[in-house]
């Protein structure tokens, strides 16, 4: 019995599921990464194979966690400017927070940060707007979620 050439055995179902699903989410990583304007990962190198696409996810989140803190800051800059470019407030109180009154109980000031929060979810919307080109990246379409999720409208 001659065992030359190998017989091509057919590919479980479950393995060419995994597979397809891997290349789905290298497809994900790189997209996302590209949207970011993150350096792309070289697949042609042997390293980017196993547990690299894990190394590939950590370093996305970190970077991405950096990026969304570093938008925080800007926001809260720029929201501060608008506030003192019309309005007369020490930038160094309000940089403090909010402000309790000592006379109320903490419920109550909770009660009164919360009833602030609401009214400011309409002001909120309108000022973010002026702001969002320049904290977050262009919108790109992606294949990678089915349904037209993550996908613009064609």
């Amino acid at each position: 019995m001659s065992c030359w050439p190998p017989k091509s055995r057919p590919v479980p179902p479950k393995l060419e599921g995994e597979v397809t699903l891997n290349g789905r989410l290298r497809t994900a990583i790189s997209d996302l990464s590209a949207s970011w304007e993150l350096e792309p990962v070289d697949e042609s190198r042997e390293e980017a194979r196993g547990d690299a696409l894990v190394d590939q996810l950590c370093y996305l989140g970190a970077t991405l966690r950096d990026l969304v803190r570093d938008a925080l800051h800007i926001g809260v800059k720029r929201a501060m400017a608008v506030v003192c470019s019309g309005f007369s407030y020490d930038m160094e109180l309000v940089s403090h927070g909010f402000v309790t009154d000592i006379s109320k109980t903490d419920a109550e000031n909770m009660e009164r940060l919360h009833a602030l929060i609401d009214d400011a979810e309409v002001p909120r919307e309108r000022l973010a707007k002026l702001f969002e080109t320049e904290v977050l990246p262009p919108e790109t379409s992606s294949d990678a979620g089915e349904g037209g999720e993550g996908r613009e409208a064609d």
